[in-house]
């Protein structure tokens, strides 16, 4: 095994790292290690941008915009539906996340936004859609991927993933 000193597709990569927005922490590793496999999009793209080529014990501070995290806010995505198309065991509260299926078979992740006489309106943006993100990471582990983590494209945590 070649030992691998900078971040670069393929490789498994831990991290720490706190996120904020608008100075508010969002998420924390709060001393645990992230790990993903670096060029598989399983980090967002920004945040996978810049940590190419890092080394062990590097830190950086990186702004994310948008357009390379969760997306725009698009109004689009809040849309109204009517209650009879939910099922009957579904609490209408806001902020209850919910998930839905789309015409095409695809799930979709939405939020009740607002409760109507005889609709509901789901927001089905991201809740970090529109928001920078800003970044505090260190790169704690660098290690070649399995050839079974290569092929899944993502990190298998522990030796027994398929039993």
């Amino acid at each position: 095994m070649s030992t691998i000193n900078k971040i670069k597709k393929g490789v498994v990569v831990g991290i720490e790292y706190s996120l904020t927005i608008d100075g508010e922490v969002i998420d924390e590793t709060q001393g645990e290690i992230l790990e993903y496999l670096h060029g598989y999009a399983n980090i967002i793209s920004g945040l996978e941008k810049e940590l190419q080529d890092l080394k062990v014990g590097d830190s950086k501070k990186v702004s994310i915009p948008p357009a390379e995290a969760y997306g725009e806010y698009d109004e689009e995505q809040l849309v109204e539906i009517p209650r009879s198309e939910f099922p009957e065991e579904v609490p209408f509260v806001p902020g209850l996340d919910i998930e839905m299926t789309s015409v095409e078979g695809e799930i979709l992740i939405g939020t009740i936004q607002e409760v109507l006489k005889n609709t509901v309106l789901v927001n089905f943006n991201h809740p970090l859609a529109g928001e920078t993100l800003n970044f505090d990471v260190t790169v704690v582990t660098i290690r070649e991927a399995t050839q079974e983590e290569l092929k899944h494209g993502h990190v298998h945590q522990g030796q027994d993933h398929h039993h």
